[in-house]
């Protein structure tokens, strides 16, 4: 089959040379804007004890040497969100980091082996703060770039106009018919109840799909694309079995501090109002690893460092943006690998040739 030419090749390089500059320029733009807002911009180390502890998330693993010869195996961390969290706890109160994140399995229009994590944090702030920066963050990028609209796959938003703020629960009333939270009881996720609300909804699940499975697929078929049309979506409020690291929303037994914004039917960032209760992380840490065992056949150690250093981390909130997609969006690219300097070249197939 024919072999795509090497990025550096004068030609591919060329057609992608505008979409880097352009990404040159919102790299400068948006550390600017963090700058200009208090934000301390830091570097965290891609070598981790553990790369992060999602059931989904596969991680490049690798083992240090130390010159005694001992040995001691590590990861290269899908998100700086522990060494941030870290930071967080030994003093800074605004960090912003453009950190390089590694995620196995993973090779897209939207996915890349290797790609650039935008992560900020702010101490004693509300995670509604977050949504605020959102919009600015759009904006500046939009600016940064000369653009009044970010478009992909023929959907197109206005970076400058306000984002619409749907709940995960309302969102799955208006688009699927489905009484989400009806599902959720005592912090878990009643498979059946939501397994009744899916077939009503003409959702076809399999039998061996758990809770979450079948969210991750209503998500997916019936909200997903209606978010982040014309305008840039903020869907918050997720569901507590969801919860990942966010903290549990004050009153209620149901629903987290958790968001995720969409642009162009595209999830671009995450974020969390930040659980400090490293009991309860830790029990979460334990049920995803359990899932991910049964799911993928592996797990991954829990960093005793990060959850020592949780429970003296001040009140806070995060968030991850996708800093690629986002690029991308901006600039109209339809593959992750245009707005990349210098993409991992993908495996060729036939490459070895019979050699008489």
């Amino acid at each position: 089959m024919p072999k795509n030419p090497p990025f550096w090749s004068p030609g591919a390089y060329a057609a992608r040379r505008p979409y880097l500059l352009a990404r040159a320029r919102i790299v400068q733009a948006l550390r600017a804007w963090f700058a200009e807002h208090g934000f301390l911009e830091v570097e965290t180390a891609a070598l981790q004890v553990s790369p992060g502890n999602e059931t989904h998330l596969h991680a490049f693993g690798t083992e240090l040497v130390g010159p005694d010869g001992a040995r001691q195996s590590l990861y290269l961390h899908t998100s700086p969100e522990f060494a941030c969290k870290k930071l967080l706890a030994a003093g800074e109160a605004r960090i912003v980091d453009f950190a390089r994140v590694f995620r196995n399995r993973e090779r897209s229009a939207l996915h890349h082996p290797e790609f650039t994590m935008l992560e900020w944090y702010r101490a004693n702030e509300p995670y509604e703060t977050l949504m605020n920066d959102c919009s600015a963050v759009l904006t500046t990028t939009a600016r940064a770039v000369g653009t009044k609209e970010f478009r992909f796959r023929g959907k197109t938003v206005d970076p400058h106009a306000t984002p619409e703020r749907l709940t995960v629960a309302d969102a799955f009333e208006r688009y699927a018919g489905i009484d989400l939270l009806g599902t959720v009881r005592n912090g878990s996720g009643d498979r059946s109840a939501l397994a009744t609300e899916a077939a009503k909804a003409g959702v076809v699940i399999a039998q061996d799909d758990t809770w979450g499975d079948m969210f991750s697929r209503i998500l997916a078929e019936r909200v997903d694309p209606y978010l982040g049309v014309d305008r840039a979506t903020i869907l918050y409020e997720y569901p507590l079995p969801l919860a990942a690291l966010a903290r549990t929303k004050p009153g209620s037994d149901k629903v987290a501090e958790r968001f995720e914004l969409y642009v162009c039917g595209v999830e671009l960032a995450n974020a969390f109002g930040e659980l400090r209760d490293s009991t309860e992380q830790r029990a979460r840490f334990e049920a995803a690893m359990t899932e991910k065992q049964r799911i993928h056949g592996e797990r991954y150690p829990v960093d005793e460092d990060f959850m020592e250093a949780l429970e003296r981390m001040p009140e806070a909130s995060g968030i991850a943006l996708g800093f690629d997609r986002l690029v991308m969006l901006a600039t109209g690219a339809q593959q992750i690998d245009q707005v990349i300097w210098a993409p991992i070249a993908e495996p060729q197939l036939n490459r070895k040739r019979n050699r008489s």
